[in-house]
Formats: C-alpha cells, structure tokens, sequence
C-alpha cells in the first residue's frame, strides 16, 4: 500500500464518483488517497478494523478462509463500492480478506474521525446504509444465481469477472490455473467438473488453456452465455 499524497487527483475521484457530498468539511481533511498493488491486500480476515475504504478504481476480490485454511470466494467488487463498512458499524474486526485483483486506489478515512465529524451526518450515513443494504440484495441474488443456474452459465460469469477490468486497458483475459480450486468454490461445483466445462470451453473456442493459463478468446460469446456477470 502507498499513500497518494496529491490533494487534486483525491478530490478528482470524489466529484467522479458523486461522493463529495458525503463527507462534510470536517471529514474531508483527514481521507487520504491509497493504491494497492495487483494481489496486494486490501484488508485480512480477523485483523482489527481501523479504515473504512472507498474503490474508486480497479477490481478487488472478496474471500473467506476457514479454520481448516480452505478459501472461498465470496464476490469481485468494482468502482463505486466500500470496504470495511460493516465493520465500523458493528465496531468488529474484519469479516473477509480483500485483495486487488488489479492496480487499485481507494479513498481511506481512520474510523476515530468518522466518529468524530461523521456519526451525526446524514449524507454519510445514508451512503452507508444504501451500501450496506446493496450487498444484501446482491448476496441474495447470487445464492439464487448458483442455484438456478447451471455451471457453463456460472463460469462464464466467474471468467469475465476476474479476467477483465474495464478500466484498466492493461488488465484483461487471462487467470491462472491455481485459482481453478477458486473457482469452483465460489461457483459451487466440483473441480473435477468445472475442469470439464473448461475444456468443453476449449472445444468451442471461448478460451485457451496454455501454460498454467486460461486466456478468454471469445469475450462477446462468453458474455452472452453468462447473461449479465453476477460475480461483480
């Protein structure tokens, strides 16, 4: 993580994505700009809760990890969406590790001034409370997706989702191998049979699978086939 220090570019994103009105003039002197690295982490599951975070550009990954050490992908995440949210209401510990899936900048803000200058602005608690009520009815839409559904839909969504950001020209089509136990976790299949869609993937020329690679070859038919990407 770095800190942006560059006044101009931070109220830039705040006036793009609409949010300068959030924050009031006590608020805004303490956000700082902060850019993550691809595959750094954002935030860890059951670390202490100090920020509250802004995406305000890139794609981050949202999981859970067991006891046993096992990973779920819980949902990838683009510009506008809040980080750590939850947290500062409940006053928790992290639920969910966050990681940038590619360059990412987030607007950051230390919770002990958001109690300070923000627990009584309406505008601030309104944006959370339309984002907080946001992740449920996504969350709801995407247990029925899985179970609705079948895999070949699923994974179409799954790759266009982690394969691609829109506003990163560079970051686009490929993912590794390794991520596949990933993936079929979050889809809710086996591995076993998601390796299976894949080739059949192959087969009809969607992607290519080459050196510990799976590269998208037909995004326009692979967004038809998932219909819209419930993964984002």
């Amino acid at each position: 993580m770095n800190e942006i220090k560059d006044r101009d570019q931070l109220n830039h994103y705040l006036l793009a994505h609409r949010i300068d009105t959030i924050f009031n003039e006590q608020i805004k002197p303490y956000l700082s700009l902060y850019s993550f690295d691809e595959g750094e982490p954002i935030c860890s599951q059951g670390e202490a809760s100090q920020y509250l975070y802004v995406l305000v550009k890139g794609k981050i990954k949202i999981f859970t990890t067991s006891a046993e050490g096992k990973t779920l992908i819980l949902s990838f995440k683009t510009p506008l969406e809040v980080i750590g949210d939850i947290e500062y209401v409940r006053d928790i510990d992290f639920i969910n590790t966050v990681e940038a899936v590619s360059p990412v900048i987030m607007i950051g803000i230390h919770h002990q001034w958001l109690k300070k200058y923000g627990n009584e602005y309406a505008p601030l608690l309104q944006f959370l409370l339309e984002i907080i009520t946001q992740k449920f009815h996504i969350k709801s839409n995407s247990m029925r997706f899985n179970l609705m559904y079948p895999v070949e839909v699923r994974l179409a969504s799954y790759l266009l989702s982690v394969s691609f950001d829109d506003s990163d020209s560079l970051f686009k089509g490929e993912i590794s191998t390794s991520t596949l136990p990933d993936a079929a976790n979050l889809i809710g299949t086996s591995y076993r049979h998601l390796n299976r869609v894949i080739h059949r993937f192959c087969t009809n020329g969607l992607v290519e699978r080459n050196k510990g690679f799976i590269t998208v070859k037909d995004r326009k038919r692979l967004s038809a086939l998932a219909n819209h990407n419930i993964y984002e």
